[in-house]
């Protein structure tokens, strides 16, 4: 900080007074100003003495709340240095009535007295963080209205008990509500006094959080009445018995040695506890029987990281009385199974969100899926040892469905010979997506009529086995997105479209497919068809597309498509138009481009190129965006050569030219097109020369690459292009910007 501060008498607010190496007697500074008020917070305090923070005369800044005394977190750890800090800390006693406290990276042996002093009688939370040197806590117990303590980071404290709570104090800790030790890689015993008579340990404690304190040996404290939410994380020795909280809501353990029920009577239920997850629990030593774990009404329950569970009810769990239930990564579970007794529970009907995450050993899910009626969602990821779902109970009220590196699933449902119950399977699911599932060959063994009647988005992706999707049915009205990536044996999707489909978007990607179902021109609603690397699929069968709502067409590498939809000339609505890298026969109708043609993109088509040069563009008045380039461009020299019908429209806003492998020059047929802002010229070796500065007037950003001769041309130094692109707002060669210049 400068110096001077002190002059400024009247200051109220200042944030962060920070104090430099050489700076340590600024601090002095402080003394007159003592109208602050609001958070301040003093950092740098290793280059502070004890009389300098004596000068400081912090406590006689009496409007300040909120308080941060902050030492450099790498500061030299020497005696002397530990010393000089607790002289500075005894030094810096704030004001009686501040409310919030936080000390950070405080290098000393001991506390100051202050700290635990009750005439700090206001102070609401006090957080101590990264105090390395500290073997003990000060007696904070004795602050009346203290609510919030968090110790994080204290490497020498192994032990808690009495200096914390403070000696002979009645009623510690009375108004403490939140309450979190992280970090205390030494801490190996909590004495909480229970052993005496007149003390009352945490009675306002509601929450209680331990984490990565890995030699914390023993259990918790028992009487803890108000607690509703307990965290246990990375305590491997800590043994948690969740029977003595009676308020507790939520619940969540990730590592300890055991979890265990000291509650004398089994009727005596956590009946409050609504979230409930559960993780790398080293012995779980509570009986099955026992309803504390068993009818609980839990929002929320998790179980993930658990090495030996083998199936829920060995354990006391069940599917019912949850509402989101999730098990990630227990590698031995096998069954979801509840038992008998369970599913006569007027508490089944309670899930709504399903997840199952990487357990290898599961080969089925539970019997019971019929029965949650109110399921909505429901996520299987990596579970290797699944190979189909229940014949006949899915959830009937099913909307979502993900499911993901399941490798050993063959069929979504693997239906029995004379089913009849199979009508009401997967009837309201709306949503469903299949990815990395090799083994699939189809959705149904049996290809049933009603298994995706009321689907909307269905995505198969990396499915490398799958040959059918609805071989035997026709394609599902209500579906509006299908996306298929990755499928090379599928080569039929359905027989034919409905009339009245619904469906909106087509994206195919990297699979087998031959040819689209018949029926494309009934699909009023179709807005775009997007063709990836289908090396198999030549053309579309059938009569062509409707010209109602079609708005995009997209084939790429797709080498064997030579045929664009004959009607394509008539689709009005037509925006989009992409072919690039399919057939060398591809070619356009002869009827020409559509009219209403936003953006064109054209490359490796041959014959497309030579319609284009025969029959122009500037019909396409509303064109703004082409891409043109690659096979069927080699021989071109000049681009839209003089006394060419190649006239661009003037709606241009971006032209991309790449892959003209003989192109030196770009002609005139610029000069018109004032709305052009983009210009982007690629692998054009031979290129030397732009169009004239004048017909680039409008231009705001030029991209060049990999055109060696036109980027020495461009040379600010001696390039003789330079003239026509110094005004241009950006230039970009070869991905370096040359345009604005650094200097400027």
């Amino acid at each position: 900080m400068p110096s001077g501060f002190d002059q400024l008498i009247k200051l109220q607010t200042l944030s962060n007074f920070v104090i430099g190496k050489s700076d340590g007697h600024l601090i002095r500074e402080l003394k007159n100003l003592s109208s602050l008020r609001g958070n301040f917070c003093l950092s740098g305090l290793e280059n502070v003495n004890g009389q300098d923070a004596r000068e400081a005369k912090l406590n006689e800044k009496l409007g300040i709340d909120g308080l941060v005394l902050q030492w450099g977190a790498d500061s030299e750890n020497n005696t002397r240095k530990k010393e000089v800090q607790e002289r500075v800390l005894d030094f810096l006693r704030p004001p009686k009535k501040l409310e919030q406290l936080i000390i950070k990276n405080y290098g000393g042996l001991k506390f100051s007295s202050w700290i635990a002093d009750s005439s700090l009688k206001n102070l609401s939370s006090l957080k101590l963080r990264n105090c390395k040197n500290c073997k003990s806590l000060p007696s904070v117990g004795r602050l009346p209205l203290l609510k919030d303590l968090s110790i994080t980071g204290f490497d020498q404290v192994q032990k808690i008990g009495v200096e914390l709570f403070g000696e002979n104090q009645l009623n510690p800790f009375a108004s403490l509500e939140i309450l979190s030790f992280e970090s205390l890689p030494n801490w190996k015993e909590w004495d909480s006094c229970e052993g005496y008579e007149k003390v009352l340990k945490l009675p306002s404690l509601r929450e209680l959080s331990i984490k990565t304190c890995p030699q914390l040996l023993g259990r918790l404290p028992t009487h803890l009445p108000s607690l509703q939410k307990l965290e246990i994380h990375s305590c491997t020795s800590l043994v948690v018995s969740i029977s003595s909280f009676p308020s507790l809501c939520k619940l969540s353990i990730r590592g300890c040695a055991e979890l265990v029920d000291d509650c004398s009577s089994p009727t005596n239920e956590v009946s409050s506890l609504q979230t409930l997850s559960l993780s790398n629990i080293s012995k779980f030593n509570i009986p099955a029987d026992r309803t504390i774990l068993r009818f609980g009404n839990w929002e929320h329950f998790e179980i993930h990281g658990w090495e030996e569970l083998a199936s829920l009810s060995q354990h006391g769990f069940s599917l019912v009385g949850h509402r989101f239930i999730t098990v990630r990564r227990c590698p031995q579970l096998q069954s979801l199974e509840a038992e008998e007794a369970e599913l006569q529970s007027d508490k089944i009907s309670r899930v709504e969100s399903l997840k199952i995450a990487s357990c290898d050993r599961l080969n089925r899910l539970p019997q019971v899926l019929h029965e949650l009626t109110f399921l909505r969602v429901m996520e299987i990821y990596n579970c290797r040892s699944l190979v189909s779902f229940p014949e006949n109970n899915l959830p009937p009220n099913l909307k979502k469905l993900r499911i993901r590196n399941c490798e050993n699933l063959e069929y979504l449902v693997d239906e029995k010979e004379d089913n009849k119950s199979m009508s009401s399977i997967l009837c309201l699911l709306e949503d469903l997506e299949i990815q990395n599932c090799r083994s699939l060959m189809s959705l149904s063994s049996k290809g049933h009529k009603n298994i995706c009647n009321q689907l909307q988005l269905l995505q198969i992706i990396k499915c490398s086995k799958l040959s059918c999707l609805f071989s035997n049915t026709k394609f599902p009205i209500t579906l509006k997105h299908l996306i298929i990536e990755g499928c090379p044996e599928l080569e039929y999707i359905a027989q034919a479209f409905e009339e009245t489909a619904c469906l909106e978007s087509i994206a195919i990607t990297f699979s087998g497919i031959k040819s689209l179902p018949r029926g494309l021109d009934k699909l009023i609603h179709l807005q775009k068809i997007s063709l990836y690397s289908c090396s198999n699929l030549v053309s579309f069968e059938g009569s062509g597309l409707l010209t109602t709502s079609f708005r995009a067409f997209v084939v790429v590498n797709c080498g064997n498509f030579g045929a664009l939809p004959k009607c394509m000339v008539s689709i009005t609505s037509l925006r989009q138009l992409s072919v690039s890298n399919c057939s060398a026969e591809m070619s356009f109708p002869s009827e020409g481009f559509p009219a209403n043609l936003t953006s064109l993109a054209i490359s490796n088509a041959p014959k497309i190129y030579r319609s284009l040069v025969e029959w122009g563009l500037n019909g396409l008045t509303s064109l703004q965006e082409l891409t043109i380039g690659g096979g069927g461009c080699s021989n071109v020299v000049s681009f839209l050569e003089e006394g060419s019908r190649v006239m661009l429209p003037p709606s241009l806003t971006r032209i991309k030219l790449f892959e003209f492998e003989n192109l030196e020059f770009i002609s005139k047929g610029f000069q018109d097109l004032a709305s052009l802002k983009e210009l982007v010229i690629d692998k054009c070796p031979k290129l030397t020369s732009l169009p004239e500065k004048d017909m680039l007037r409008s231009l705001g950003c030029l991209l060049i690459y990999s055109c060696p001769l036109l980027k020495e041309e461009c040379s600010s130094d001696k390039g003789r292009e330079w003239s026509k692109i110094s005004r241009i707002p950006l230039v970009r060669i070869d991905g370096k910007i040359v345009i604005p210049r650094k200097s400027d």
